[in-house]
């Protein structure tokens, strides 16, 4: 097999369920006209579906330029394509049930499912941040320009998984304390970062690979990549700004 190509795992086939799932809600919001904005929305299970699809299948293809063994690779993948699949899950159930899905603890039910959706995204920052460690711990292989992408992509990741935890931390603090509404809205100014941040393990690496298909020199496609890098990295550091700010 090929370097950089994925392993045809099944876990892996999870990613095209998410994806139809978010195309799916995206019919439904087209024929019954529900709400796209707020927490409780069509707008969350079509943007999370895709987003968590897409995501496993960057992180499934990236992380096979990491420097690990195959048994620990598809360790880590395995909980993390599960999880994937029990994130969107619990956020298509409460849009079915017209209800927010985080940080919602109106009732024993609605408790339960942002819980696990809590303790979901807790995995999710431990199982990204081990391949964010092998990405450092030994230098990625693939074409000139991936080393640098991986890298620079784990790293601004690690930034999404901080606001993540920091939306969590104080979207489940609020409610317990009589701020169910508060609650809602305490995670309006980090969305934009970590929105942003946390997709660059997917975007980055990208155009790593689309420049190992040219016949450019090594050193041309190592500033291109240092330039992109350097882009996305201001795109993040903008809404990060003003996100920490307002917070």
């Amino acid at each position: 097999m090929a370097l950089g190509t994925p392993r045809r795992t099944p876990q892996l086939r999870d990613r095209r369920v998410l994806i139809l799932s978010g195309l799916a809600h995206l019919l439904v919001f087209a024929v019954d006209g529900g709400p796209w904005e707020g927490p409780a929305s069509w707008r969350k299970p079509v943007t999370f579906g895709l987003s968590f699809g897409l995501t496993l299948i960057a992180v499934a293809w990236v992380t096979s330029y990491l420097r690990m063994g195959a048994r620990t690779r598809a360790a880590l993948l395995v909980p993390f394509a599960a999880d994937c699949v029990l994130e969107v899950g619990g956020i298509a159930l409460q849009a079915w049930r017209r209800v927010p899905s985080h940080l919602n603890m109106e009732s024993g039910v609605d408790s339960a499912v942002s819980m696990s959706l809590a303790v979901g995204g807790g995995i999710l920052v431990v199982l990204l941040s081990a391949f964010a460690v092998a990405s450092f711990r030994h230098r990625p292989t693939g074409p000139t320009g991936m080393p640098l992408a991986l890298r620079s992509g784990f790293a601004i990741l690690l930034v999404a998984l901080a606001s993540g935890a920091a939306m969590i931390a104080r979207g489940v603090f609020l409610p317990r304390s009589g701020h169910q509404e508060s609650a809602y809205r305490s995670t309006a100014a980090l969305k934009p970062p970590h929105g942003v941040s946390l997709h660059a393990v997917l975007v980055l690496p990208a155009p790593a690979w689309l420049l190992s298909r040219t016949s450019w020199g090594e050193r041309t496609r190592q500033r291109v990549m240092t330039a992109a890098v350097g882009c996305y990295a201001v795109a993040v550091l903008g809404p990060g700004i003003w996100g920490v700010v307002t917070y």
